[in-house]
């Protein structure tokens, strides 16, 4: 598996290490057999496996979700591709009613093993309900797991902990970075719910995941420059959230800020900061601050560059920590 790989092809070649390895692993999505996926995620797999493995279904997002949690039921492994993000909300139901819930409802005799992919966020040039970032909503639901991968071995390796998983995992990919490259090792060095600090740093701490977490290491060294040394996390999973990790970063530096597309209003960054407000307050410099999306449907791809979260946004989320 070492080399250099697009996320895209990175989770190819996850999925299909998953359906070599199991024969109860199935893949199920709109267009994703013959034509490989409007991303091209799942491409030569039909050919492959079959179509039998790898299903082209109706557009349907709720039928989908629901034969993958009768799937579950009977013993396999399903893998649902949710075509674009803003597509999700047909099958929401059927997500937070039925999948995240039957463990439960069964008392721990029923295992739901679905991984549910989801291409999300913006910076793709898209229309309407093609780029939103709706993590906070499957996040607040207890008995789903929730991952966002930002480079291309997370990329591989958390979808195959994800399919290997038997309870349920959202798998948010962020559509803007599938064609950026990076090293995937032979073996998944983290857990699947384990942050990753990717740039040390001594002065704040940033926090981020999913496509943001490029733009924060961008901050990062552009900070650099004035002398400010910035720490930068990749949260990786948003629930269950690794605490003592962010915890132990932010004690060190004495300042964090939280970067997302999604809006700040009741976005994931409320809680980390909240949290983080309570583990670490006297540790902290200033507060937790948030920067993220506007609390606005998303806009037309014409003006989303000034909906989304940019180097300068972040930096002036730093001044304003390092002004207290």
């Amino acid at each position: 598996m070492a080399g250099q790989l697009s996320i895209a092809k990175a989770l190819n070649s996850a999925l299909r290490k998953s359906l070599e390895s199991d024969p109860k692993t199935v893949l199920m999505g709109e267009d994703i057999g013959k034509l490989g996926g409007v991303f091209r995620i799942t491409d030569g797999l039909q050919k492959d496996f079959g179509e039998g493995r790898v299903i082209d279904t109706p557009l349907a997002e709720s039928g989908i979700v629901g034969t993958a949690i009768g799937l579950a039921l009977r013993g396999y492994r399903p893998v649902v591709e949710i075509q674009f993000d803003g597509f999700v909300y047909p099958a929401f139901d059927q997500i937070v009613s039925q999948l995240a819930k039957m463990h439960a409802r069964a008392l721990g005799h029923v295992k739901m093993p679905v991984t549910v992919r989801i291409p999300y966020a913006g910076g793709i040039g898209a229309v309407e309900h093609h780029s939103e970032s709706h993590e906070a909503y499957f996040a607040h639901t207890a008995g789903l797991r929730v991952v966002s991968p930002s480079n291309a071995h997370d990329a591989h390796w958390m979808l195959r902990q994800a399919i290997e998983s038997d309870d349920p995992v959202i798998f948010l990919e962020p559509k803007r970075r599938y064609w950026d490259k990076g090293e995937v090792g032979d073996a998944a060095d983290l857990g699947l719910h384990d942050a990753r600090v990717v740039r040390p740093g001594t002065d704040a701490t940033l926090i981020a995941y999913g496509p943001m977490v490029k733009v924060c290491l961008e901050a990062a060294a552009a900070a650099e420059e004035d002398g400010r040394r910035l720490e930068v996390v990749d949260l990786r999973s948003l629930t269950p959230v690794d605490f003592a990790g962010l915890e132990e970063s932010v004690k060190r530096t004495g300042r964090a800020i939280v970067v997302h597309e999604a809006p700040v209003f009741l976005g994931m960054g409320a809680e980390l900061a909240a949290r983080l407000t309570e583990r670490c307050f006297y540790h902290l410099e200033a507060p937790v601050l948030r920067v993220g999306g506007y609390y606005a449907p998303y806009p037309p791809s014409r003006v989303e560059e000034a909906f989304l979260p940019d180097l300068d946004r972040v930096l002036d989320a730093v001044d304003r920590a390092f002004a207290y």
